[in-house]
């Protein structure tokens, strides 16, 4: 039986963003080799942009041994994205890569045409990619880095959903990844805090615009988790303390985040929408 390993992160730093799965030490655990799957999602079509690593990669393998199709749109990392998309296969399932930017409209309208083309339907919108960049004050942020951080976190979220929702039917779901930062701040990252809060309310009201249709919004509002994009964003010596302000005094992995989504997804969350479901190892707490 697989245990969540709770090494702290080694000291490291990635230079470019959002990071590379491949290159870190510890590698994240993604899913529980205990995970049972129990047919939640069997006949499904799940779509997850950020799908190739941390999170995202979590969302994938978990959706696809509860028995659904997987999707993935991704920046740039190849070797991360065929690691997913080779793991998904293994679970039976297949997965379509899609490379593009979530910024551009066009390329997302094109990825949700790609997998109808692929699996002739859509039912479950995973809005998860996202970058993030430190500033110790905020006149540090310059303009270019404040817009590319919300061109990504929630323009690219608008622009997904926007071409996603013509092809949405009565019971669909769209679940967005928020984080902590939305609900607590962060003052080395206000532009990436002020965009999970912009996604917390982007949730809540596109759950009230949907309701109707009978289609879920619902996101995750995860506290500390080991991914490429934290090293990506910290110092090797911040890396070596992250997530150990909580009270469980460690980071997540992928792994215990992943099944959330899987909730939101399946029936067993039929009668929830605009909420939020927080996996922080007690960080509102200990702050």
């Amino acid at each position: 039986m697989t245990q969540v390993h709770t090494e702290q992160p080694h000291a490291q730093k990635q230079d470019t963003q959002p990071g590379r799965e491949a290159q870190m030490q510890p590698q994240p655990l993604s899913i529980r080799e205990s995970y049972r799957g129990s047919g939640k999602l069997k006949g499904k079509v799940a779509f997850i942009s950020g799908g190739d690593s941390g999170i995202g990669r979590s969302v994938a393998l978990h959706f696809a041994r509860e028995g659904a199709q997987i999707g993935i749109f991704y920046l740039e990392e190849d070797e991360d994205a065929k690691e997913t998309q080779r793991l998904v296969e293994r679970e039976g399932r297949r997965c379509l890569l899609y490379r593009g930017d979530v910024r551009s409209a066009p390329a997302c309208r094109a990825a949700i045409e790609a997998v109808l083309a692929e699996f002739g339907q859509l039912d479950v919108l995973v809005n998860n990619a996202g970058e993030q960049h430190t500033a110790a004050e905020l006149e540090d942020i310059s303009i270019e880095q404040l817009h590319r951080t919300f061109e990504t976190n929630l323009f690219g979220y608008f622009y997904m959903t926007q071409a996603a929702l013509p092809h949405l039917h009565a019971g669909a779901v769209i679940i967005n990844t928020g984080s902590v930062t939305a609900f607590r701040g962060s003052k080395r990252l206000i532009d990436y805090a002020s965009t999970k809060g912009a996604i917390q309310s982007f949730t809540f009201s596109l759950a009230e615009s949907l309701g109707e249709k009978r289609i879920r919004v619902n996101g995750v509002a995860p506290g500390p988790v080991w991914t490429p994009l934290i090293a990506a964003t910290f110092s090797a010596e911040e890396i070596e303390k992250f997530g150990t302000d909580t009270l469980l005094k460690r980071a997540a992995q992928p792994a215990e985040i992943g099944p959330a989504y899987v909730f939101l997804a399946s029936e067993d969350a039929s009668y929830i929408t605009g909420q939020f479901i927080h996996i922080n190892g007690g960080a509102f707490i200990a702050a």
